[in-house]
């Protein structure tokens, strides 16, 4: 029974895997915009995290993780004559993250937890998350540093349980895994301090772990240094020029987070909101279990600590807890008292939430911006209200539409903005307007409050698979009424803009 569960589980981590939706920008410009322009030639749009003086995300984890299965994409649709479709390196992509979040986070856990009981306890859990089903499904950086934390801690486990061997193989694993995870995010370390704490007496013991340790680590940071180098300032890496001209960035990473002016820039937050919002938001019904029936094992101390570090910073998004989900819920104990009670209610919060987050919010970026890759004559296309669009999706086509992200921006800019950008008719440069259905805003610009508009509109398309969440504003509105305009007017709207000349 509890194997039939579990097989179930892995097909519905399936299923949201190759769901096309949307949780973060972080998915496609922190990854795939990268990797699919080098490989694939497309045109790439590059955030200010690549294009800055001081870069601060590693090209090193992206090759290193996307690179071999894109590569061999492209090996294999050159030998049968097919080309690459955009969709067809999504599907990839996922089924990557899939892979590696069956296999090696299970797997994970399966050495973490050597009794039984509590194993399969994890195990469940967290295969019923949904978390696991939907952020892990995904390529956030997040996601790799999940595993990566979780590897780390079953080779620094391996490595105490066996005192009497150097272990150099492992010596060298740990290292590759800790500098890879730092180039990934330097917010990796936070969740290794109590295993570290724990490891350093056997360092003692067995003197040339830690020259073997840190001889792997600094080859590895060598190659990594080097990769990013020739990828911001296009020349190989010297060792005369060692320190005049290397791109180190973790460093820069550090040295921009430190600053509260650059956090400022992306929203601060008080210090208990990873506490008191964002873990809840993650966990559910299981926080109550994590403070009072929990087993207070390495694991439970790994994902406390790391959540507690993180706290320090003043930016904090949910999805930078995703390696402390595994590691809270593989310390819990179910109640012995109203277990089932609990596990419907487990069960109602995760199928919610993978609805809401998996199926839904934001979902309809990824289909309307492959339906506009299709679509030509198309110039110009302004999304307003909507997470970023993943440009790479536009394959070839990215040369030539010109894609304009207006996030939030005030009604009145916006279709300031839009008179500007719109042409005066004509099948050869089309100007396109994609907004929520929710935007009530727009009722004024179409029916017959239009006929007095100076610019017309016309929609293309509705993709009513769409909820952005970040549209609420229950302040202003009330909580129904939101509720019935966000939810009742779900979708993506398509507008042909044009003026009337």
């Amino acid at each position: 029974m509890r194997r039939s569960l579990y097989l179930f589980l892995v097909l519905v981590r399936l299923y949201f895997a190759t769901v096309p939706s949307y949780i973060h920008p972080d998915e496609h410009f922190q990854g795939p915009e990268i990797i699919t322009g080098a490989i694939f030639g497309w045109p790439s749009y590059k955030t200010w995290e690549f294009t800055s003086e001081h870069p601060i995300r590693s090209t090193f984890p992206i090759w290193l993780i996307y690179g071999p299965p894109l590569t061999l994409l492209k090996w294999i649709s050159e030998g049968v004559g097919y080309e690459v479709s955009p969709m067809a390196v999504f599907y990839v992509l996922r089924i990557l993250m899939f892979t590696l979040s069956f296999v090696l986070e299970d797997w994970a856990l399966h050495e973490l937890l050597p009794v039984k009981r509590e194993r399969v306890t994890a195990l469940m859990l967290v295969a019923s998350s949904y978390v696991t089903w939907t952020f892990q499904m995904h390529s956030f950086s997040n996601s790799i540093e999940t595993l990566i934390v979780l590897w780390c801690l079953v080779l620094m486990r391996r490595m105490q349980d066996d005192s009497e061997h150097t272990q150099f193989r492992l010596c060298v694993a740990l290292a590759f895994l800790g500098v890879l995870g730092v180039f990934n995010r330097i917010t990796f370390p936070a969740f290794l301090v109590p295993a570290a704490v724990e490891l350093l007496p056997q360092l003692k013991v067995k003197p040339w772990r830690a020259p073997a340790i840190l001889l792997a680590g600094g080859l590895t940071a060598l190659v990594a240094v080097a990769m990013d180098t020739e990828h911001y300032t296009g020349k190989q890496l010297r060792f005369r020029e060692l320190f005049s001209t290397a791109v180190i960035t973790p460093w820069n990473n550090m040295a921009y987070n430190l600053d509260s002016a650059n956090l400022a820039q992306h929203g601060l937050h008080p210090f208990w909101q990873h506490f008191v919002a964002n873990l809840p938001q993650l966990t559910g019904p299981a926080l109550p279990l994590l403070i009072f029936s929990s087993r207070k094992n390495m694991l439970f101390w790994s994902g406390i600590t790391g959540v507690a570090i993180l706290s320090c910073f003043r930016h904090q998004e949910p999805r930078f807890l995703l390696p402390a989900v595994p590691l809270v819920l593989s310390s819990i104990d179910l109640p012995k008292r109203l277990s089932r009670i609990w596990i419907y209610v487990w069960l109602a919060f995760n199928v919610l939430a993978a609805i809401i987050f998996g199926a839904y919010h934001q979902a309809g970026v990824i289909p309307v911006q492959t339906w506009i890759a299709q679509q030509p004559g198309v110039s110009q296309v302004l999304w307003w209200k909507t997470y970023s669009p993943p440009r790479w999706l536009l394959g070839t086509r990215n040369a030539y539409v010109n894609t304009t992200d207006l996030m939030g921006m005030t009604g009145p800019s916006m279709i300031k903005q839009l008179s500007d950008a719109a042409e005066c008719g004509g099948d050869e440069h089309i100007t396109l307007l994609v907004a929520p259905s929710s935007a009530t805003f727009l009722d004024a610009y179409s029916g017959q409050a239009a006929q007095d508009q100076n610019i017309k509109f016309e929609r293309l398309l509705q993709q009513r698979q769409h909820i952005g969440l970040d549209d609420l504003d229950f302040g202003d509105d009330g909580v129904w009424p939101t509720l019935k305009r966000v939810i009742g007017r779900r979708g993506l709207t398509v507008w042909r803009v044009s003026r009337e000349c």
